[in-house]
């Protein structure tokens, strides 16, 4: 995030919007949509909920874990007032944390539909958040920033693998990642399935957010076709050249089916967002030209896809 900030308000439960719960005696309205959001300290919380409350859901920030079922309870005693809640959980109540997994089974018993937010950043982007706002991380103690960054990884490890949406705000500002979550959050109707579809470059590293990698490298690279070497796999002749290689139509056709048993699968575990990186060496080619083939076939299959080119124009 290039508009920083670490989350460091106080360590309180601390509810972030005007709507009230007025619980009625009788009243059974419907159990209220349920978003946890969580990550690393500096990642963005603050702002993925702010994004929230300002789409009308009710916000309770650093509430712990154990009164989570509670508050869902007493939204749904609310008469309608508070149909979608979210709770941002962080390791300010780390001494609460241990309770987050029962609550998660507590509320998964009561038929409670819940979605987990995860909000990723590089270390490099962290640190630079922490230092430019000259504040400690919540458990560094005595040591250093990335002491408490790599302390803060192995606690929410577990919560990041059980996440439905993983967002690396590594390279975002503060706009693109409201952008983002408006993107997912703001329709009226839930879609069964969004995609994002992403290329890059090895050479760069692998995105943090990818539930999927596919590996376009055993294509031949456009770089070494002297006219082609300049434009990207936007082009029509890339493109072209791309997919009338031996294998890369064949690869399209195969993965494409193998997305549809995954999306089947995903759809029956209640996962709502996945990530699709398709790597080659640069991000200029290959991987651009198969991400815009395997999005259309996405969409012509009903899936929600948006297509991010993260590595194109780097070179």
């Amino acid at each position: 995030m290039t508009e920083h900030e670490t989350e460091h308000d106080r360590d309180g439960a601390q509810v972030s919007t005007g709507t009230t719960v007025e619980p009625g005696d009788n009243a059974e309205a419907a159990i209220p949509e349920l978003v946890i959001i969580s990550g690393m300290s500096g990642a963005g919380r603050s702002t993925a909920a702010k994004c929230l409350e300002d789409l009308g859901w009710f916000v309770v920030d650093n509430l712990p874990p154990a009164l989570i079922p509670t508050m869902v309870e007493l939204g749904a005693r609310s008469q309608g007032n508070v149909a979608r809640i979210a709770v941002v959980v962080d390791v300010r109540g780390r001494q609460f944390f241990d309770a987050l997994r029962e609550s998660l089974a507590d509320l998964e018993a009561r038929g409670v539909t819940r979605r987990i937010v995860f909000l990723e950043s590089s270390d490099d982007a962290l640190v630079r958040r922490f230092e430019s706002v000259r504040r400690p991380h919540p458990l560094q103690g005595d040591g250093r920033i990335v002491d408490g960054i790599a302390a803060e990884r192995d606690l929410l490890r577990e919560l990041r693998g059980d996440a439905d949406l993983v967002i690396d705000t590594s390279s975002l500002n503060v706009h693109e990642l409201r952008a983002k979550m408006d993107a997912q959050f703001a329709g009226d109707e839930e879609p069964e399935l969004r995609a994002t579809v992403m290329s890059f470059g090895f050479k760069y590293g692998l995105p943090v957010d990818a539930d999927l990698v596919v590996d376009c490298r055993f294509i031949p690279n456009p770089h070494w076709v002297p006219e082609l070497r300049p434009f990207t796999g936007l082009n029509e002749e890339v493109s072209g050249y791309v997919f009338s290689q031996p294998g890369a139509k064949e690869f399209l056709d195969r993965y494409t089916e193998l997305l549809q048993l995954i999306a089947a699968g995903y759809r029956r575990e209640g996962k709502r967002y996945v990530t699709i990186a398709v790597g080659c060496t640069g991000g200029k080619h290959r991987s651009v030209a198969m991400s815009e083939k395997l999005a259309a076939r996405l969409a012509s299959e009903g899936v929600e896809t948006v297509v991010v080119h993260r590595d194109m124009g780097r070179e």
